[in-house]
């Protein structure tokens, strides 16, 4: 009776794992530059003392879905995305650098770049500062910034920086709780050329809003059917009581 009774538990702990990560994605359908989860379960054996005789269920996060979300046009001269594989290279929280597709750009009252989440977007070297006030800015394809100060002529159009942009193998890189990447070794990835970026745009989520509430129906009817196993393991454990006492 116990082995009914835990395999259902623990399917159904599990089913509620898998909920909230889908339950995230779909929190985040809205969110600049998200990339999905993966969800999967698979069976593990529970070792102790004696013979692993129990199994359980066991749901984790391989990975994430690193499709490109569906460009969004502003023509607003802040929003850059990325075409194609690549990243844009961010200081997080910590001083760390990070990687995001987040390209909807602002820029502080001291002349920092930064992502619309306040992150310092990262330079050649170190966090992109730019001359304010401005009255023209433009970022090219491969991440140079050319501004021109408040008061300067029209043509006095100057390189202020360039965007660091990355472009690390998915293997290499793992993805935080705050939503950014970085790579597994915790190293700083090498800034690459290759990566092209599209002024006037930014890049939405890749999130499929439909699939990912199937899904999560699917789950959801999948709990209750472990939770009517742990109902039919109570009743069952029940019947066999009485049974011992009319025995006895």
């Amino acid at each position: 009776m116990d082995r009914l009774l835990y395999i259902a538990m623990s399917g159904a702990k599990e089913n509620m794992n898998g909920i909230s990560v889908r339950a995230n994605n779909l929190a985040n359908a809205g969110t600049v530059g998200f990339k999905a989860d993966f969800e999967q379960a698979r069976a593990m054996q529970a070792f102790g003392e004696g013979l692993p005789t129990r199994v359980f269920s066991l749901t984790e996060s391989p990975g994430q879905n690193f499709d490109s979300g569906a460009m969004i046009i502003t023509e607003r001269e802040l929003d850059v995305a990325i075409q194609g594989n690549g990243w844009f290279a961010v200081q997080d929280k910590e001083g760390n650098e990070a990687y995001t597709r987040a390209g909807n750009l602002q820029i502080s009252a001291s002349g920092m770049l930064m992502t619309a989440s306040g992150l310092p977007v990262m330079g050649d070297a170190g966090p992109l500062q730019l001359p304010v006030p401005l009255a023209k800015m433009e970022i090219g394809a491969d991440g140079t910034v050319i501004a021109r100060a408040q008061g300067a002529p029209a043509n006095a159009l100057e390189e202020v920086g360039r965007i660091k942009l990355v472009q690390p193998e998915y293997a290499d890189i793992v993805k935080g709780n705050d939503g950014l990447f970085r790579r597994k070794d915790g190293q700083d990835a090498e800034a690459s050329a290759n990566v092209n970026l599209l002024s006037g745009a930014y890049e939405g989520s890749n999130v499929n809003a439909v699939g990912e509430m199937t899904t999560m129906i699917s789950l959801q009817r999948q709990f209750e059917l472990q939770v009517k196993m742990m109902k039919q393991a109570e009743q069952m454990d029940q019947q066999q009581n009485q049974l011992l006492r009319i025995v006895g």
